[in-house]
């Protein structure tokens, strides 16, 4: 990581720990009805099982908030209600086991309607997270969206809370313009000392979800601004537990048990060989193979596919495992920076396996 981290209070979700010197989580959220009560369980495991480590619902009656129990029971990650203007589907929420809230005080109703949520939050020490996004700015209000009425928008919650003596409290704002986003993190970051969820709100789907989502949180990050993270990707919640998981490990967050190096090829590579294909490959096979045993071990593993003689000797040499592209489609296996031997590309992906067993001990 390039920067320390800026310094926030520490509230917790369940056993799930959310700013102070914990590490940066990930978080999802289900896009199934809770009252399906079945298929909302399949979907947090799989999520779990993906690397979620907290999941949203959402909450739209007091009916709703009865499943919780009967899903937490099914479940190890940590759960958040999302819940809009009535605090009592909050109240019952928290009566049913929930592990944290996701509502605006400013949107509940009466002094009395806050007084009554806090006093149950208090009890059972439950984060309530404020959420602000371009679409919640009132622009009767404040006229317009942008980075300071953004953050205004959230201090108006924040005061609320503030006000009940309750400070067990998450924030995020979020927009869907990015440095719209950017800024006003910065902004409440340099004010609050409260976790921030960061992210980009109503990101899209595929390559731009990924692309711009990144761009702000690895922004944020690299200026120690964000405590949780969300990829929030239009379809099945699994892609964006995968993307935000893999880019703490790219950008230095967590530990990442495997590098793999791969050249876009070019002129020069022999048309017998196939890079991507044996990048895929490679890939598949640290998943499958030594995943969990480099994670256990924290032992990380660099492998590079190269394709050609200009570069790719010394990236391979460079890596801890590594082939550069020869002719007649033929590789150079290289470890630790030593030449092994040229073999057939056929052959790569066991040879590569055989020298990584041997690195990591296995």
């Amino acid at each position: 990581m390039s920067t320390t981290p800026k310094k926030t209070i520490t509230v917790h979700a369940g056993n799930l720990a959310i700013g102070g010197d914990a590490p940066v989580s990930v978080q999802s959220m289900t896009n199934i009805p809770v009252s399906n009560v079945a298929k909302t369980i399949e979907q947090i495991i799989k999520l779990e099982q993906e690397g979620a480590q907290l999941v949203r619902l959402a909450m739209r009656t007091e009916e709703d908030a009865k499943y919780i129990s009967q899903i937490k029971h099914e479940v190890n990650v940590p759960l958040c209600a999302d819940i809009h203007f009535n605090y009592k589907i909050a109240i019952k929420a928290i009566e049913c086991g929930i592990d944290k809230l996701r509502i605006n005080p400013g949107n509940i109703g009466a002094e009395e309607n806050v007084i009554e949520l806090v006093k149950a939050a208090r009890e059972k020490n439950i984060p309530i997270r404020i959420g602000v996004n371009s679409g919640s700015v009132d622009l009767k209000k404040y006229g317009q969206v942008n980075p300071d009425t953004l953050v205004a928008s959230a201090m108006e919650h924040v005061h609320i809370l503030e006000d009940c003596n309750y400070t067990t409290i998450v924030v995020s704002i979020k927009s869907s313009d990015l440095l719209q986003t950017i800024e006003a993190n910065r902004i409440f970051a340099s004010r609050r000392q409260y976790p921030i969820h960061i992210g980009l709100t109503e990101a899209g789907y595929g390559t731009d979800c990924t692309i711009a989502s990144s761009m702000v949180i690895g922004t944020l990050l690299y200026e120690g601004i964000g405590n949780t993270i969300r990829i929030s990707m239009t379809g099945d919640p699994i892609h964006e537990v995968r993307i935000a998981k893999r880019l703490l490990e790219i950008g230095g967050f967590r530990f990442s048990p495997f590098t793999i190096i791969a050249c876009p090829t070019c002129g020069r590579t022999d048309e017998q060989l196939d890079i991507l294909g044996l990048a895929q490959e490679v890939t598949q096979m640290m998943h499958d193979r030594f995943e969990e045993i480099l994670k256990k071990k924290l032992h990380h593993i660099t492998v590079a596919i190269m394709g050609c003689e200009v570069n790719g000797p010394g990236e391979a040499r460079h890596a801890d495992v590594g082939i550069a592209g020869a002719r007649d489609g033929r590789v150079v296996l290289f470890a630790k920076g030593k030449k092994i031997t040229m073999l057939p590309a056929k052959e790569a992906i066991k040879a590569i396996a055989e020298q990584i067993a041997i690195l990591s001990g296995c």
